[in-house]
């Protein structure tokens, strides 16, 4: 570690000075030997190096989103030319110039950072060892030897010895109480930071290798710095703490503000932008408008949440413009409750057995019906019944031969004979659809 912060020593006297000048600050308000001072100096020199790299930040995040939509095509490519090695790079550097993209955009803000880092990191071990450097003079050692953070000493570490941390007017038990409080809170913030981007702000629709690298390492960072972190002095500990904060909450804000497309950060802000738009009539800010702008550009190619967007836009009767504004649409409205009053009233779907039952009970019912309709104005002619009067002789036998003529039913001509079988076939057949047969004329053959 000393020879890598020996690497960035022509940064050592910017960084002490900017210490310095804090330091003058804060000696004022606190004094000049407390560890308040010295501490306070350490988080605006990192507030003041993560302001300076907010357009690293912001070309990072750009960055990772065009790693997150390329994903796909590399994957394709890889497969494609998978013999090829040589093939596949020129493809991929061809993919990366076409798209803008620079895989190495996702580190520069750490890159960035790390000169300063390890150059804070060489003012403090100088600090414990009771050496002057950059503009850090006599006076301003010895106040800065004499500075506690809750009783650890500033240049003191969490694997010195006994006799190290008496020599800075401590006791060994509270400095590795401090260190590993903060080492905790370290690692923690760089999980919580990986996590949060990995949950809320990655497309989950696309199943990418990228995904897996980053859930690795969402792990294996924590336990980098962890191990890392016994061998940082209390001050160096107050820098990386208070930079994986800025980080979280600078990530929490961009997340919030400028999600990535089909992730469950962009469901809740467009969530939030239907909620504003039903309240106050319109799309509020610029840069809502040019949300709603690139969405309407997106046509066909719309995910789930911006659909799910422009059903609740139509459902609050508004229409989104291609300009990013809204304009008040009835007929979208009418539509869309319209549809989804059709949709509800469409009958539940029944099982089979409930069907059939529903099937023979109209059956039977259609045929009940079609025997009531179908009855007889006229009723069938009744036989003569005997009188008792006495008939003359002739007048009896002529009623007689009637009688007889009337009993005797007529055979069918054979001409006849096979429309009549037809007929018979038909009636059995209507009597097994309906399940009741049509009532027989007395006349006719039994």
């Amino acid at each position: 570690m000393d020879t890598i912060a020996n690497f960035f020593s022509f940064i050592t006297t910017p960084v002490s000075w900017v210490i310095v000048q804090f330091h003058k600050l804060y000696g004022a308000i606190f004094g000049p030997d407390t560890g308040w001072a010295w501490g306070l100096s350490i988080v605006s020199l990192v507030v003041l190096i993560r302001i300076c790299l907010i357009p690293l930040f912001v070309k990072q995040i750009k960055s990772t989103r065009n790693m997150q939509a390329l994903q796909p095509k590399m994957k394709a490519i890889q497969e494609r030319y998978k013999s090829d090695k040589q093939r596949q790079s020129e493809e991929m550097m061809k993919l990366y110039k076409e798209t803008g993209t620079n895989p190495l955009s996702s580190c520069l803000p750490i890159l960035a950072q790390s000169p300063f880092f390890f150059a804070l990191y060489a003012v403090l071990s100088h600090i414990a060892e009771g050496k002057t450097i950059g503009v850090i003079n006599q006076s301003l050692l010895d106040s800065a030897r004499q500075a506690h953070i809750f009783g650890a000493p500033l240049a003191s570490t969490f694997t010195d010895s006994a006799a190290d941390v008496a020599a800075l007017d401590a006791s060994l038990t509270s400095v590795r109480i401090v260190t590993a409080i903060m080492i905790v809170l370290m690692s923690a913030s760089q999980f919580y930071t990986q996590r949060q981007l990995m949950m809320k702000n990655v497309d989950l629709s696309v199943k990418t290798p990228y995904m897996q690298q980053q859930k690795m390492l969402m792990y294996i960072f924590p336990l980098i710095f962890a191990v890392m972190g016994i061998n940082f002095p209390v001050g160096v500990l107050v820098y990386w703490l208070t930079t994986n904060v800025w980080t979280m909450g600078q990530q929490m804000y961009v997340i919030s503000q400028n999600p990535t497309p089909g992730s469950k950060a962009q469901d809740a802000y467009l969530q939030r932008l239907l909620k504003s738009v039903g309240s106050h009539g319109e799309v509020r800010g610029r840069r809502r408008k040019n949300v709603v702008k690139a969405i309407v550009a997106k046509g066909a190619d719309r995910n789930e949440n911006e659909r799910r967007f422009f059903s609740g836009l139509a459902k609050a009767g508004f229409a989104a413009q291609a300009d990013g504004t809204v304009a008040k649409s009835d007929t979208v409205a009418a539509e869309v409750e319209g549809g989804t009053a059709a949709r509800r009233q469409q009958p539940k779907r029944q099982t089979k057995a409930k069907r059939q039952a529903a099937a023979q009970h109209s059956t039977a019912k259609s045929a009940e019906d079609a025997a009531e309709s179908e009855t007889p104005d006229e009723k069938p002619d009744e036989k003569p019944t005997p009188s008792l009067e006495k008939k003359p002789q002739g007048q009896a036998k002529d009623t007689a031969k009637d009688s007889e003529q009337g009993d005797q039913p007529t055979r069918p001509s054979r001409a006849n004979s096979g429309g009549s079988r037809q007929a018979k076939s038909g009636q059995a057949k209507s009597g097994q659809r309906k399940g009741q047969q049509r009532p027989k004329h007395p006349s006719s053959k039994k």
